[in-house]
């Protein structure tokens, strides 16, 4: 699904940044658009910076899930300064309702991400996709095997692997190398 990104730019609270620049909504099945103007008032001015695609996955369903759950689901916009000289303030790298998704580039330290409230269409159409592919899976806890690991070993490597001689042994010479 097409998804426009609005963008505010108010005015910096520090003298190192002239502006603030903050994603505030989404535009559920937006056109395309390169940081039109939508309203301004006042310094604050408001931008469709520009349309990407909501893909979902069935293998992300848990995701969608956890997100529809919370108390005000929510759009993940990923932001990134520009590498080179360009008009845009921004540039607009992804767009998820995943949560697990946007910690991935959290953790980066490379994108911004922007949590933005999720609209009423996004949110109907997001329910109805987990409802229809989402598997909740029982949780298993894993048992252990009896092999005991903290006993004292008198060889070297792993005493559950069988080993014919000492792993730290000198090879040995093929017969025919030894005869010159």
């Amino acid at each position: 699904m097409p998804v426009g990104i609005v963008m505010r730019r108010s005015p910096g609270v520090t003298r190192w940044a002239k502006w603030a620049w903050k994603a505030t909504a989404v535009l559920p099945g937006a056109g395309p658009a390169s940081w039109r103007e939508i309203r301004e008032e006042g310094d604050i001015t408001e931008f469709h910076a520009g349309t990407l695609d909501i893909s979902l996955y069935v293998s992300d369903t848990e995701a969608y899930a956890h997100e529809l759950s919370t108390q005000t689901p929510s759009v993940y916009v990923v932001l990134r300064h520009p590498e080179h000289e360009t008009d845009a303030p921004l540039d607009l790298v992804h767009v998820t309702v995943s949560p697990y998704e946007a910690q991935d580039y959290c953790d980066s330290g490379e994108e911004l991400v922007e949590k933005v409230p999720m609209p009423p269409a996004l949110l109907q159409w997001v329910a109805e996709f987990v409802h229809r592919h989402h598997v909740e899976e029982p949780f298993v806890k894993r048992r252990r095997n009896k092999a005991r690991t903290d006993r004292v070993q008198n060889g070297i490597g792993d005493p559950r692997i069988a080993q014919p001689t000492d792993v730290y042994r000198a090879p040995s010479r093929a017969p025919s190398e030894v005869s010159e």
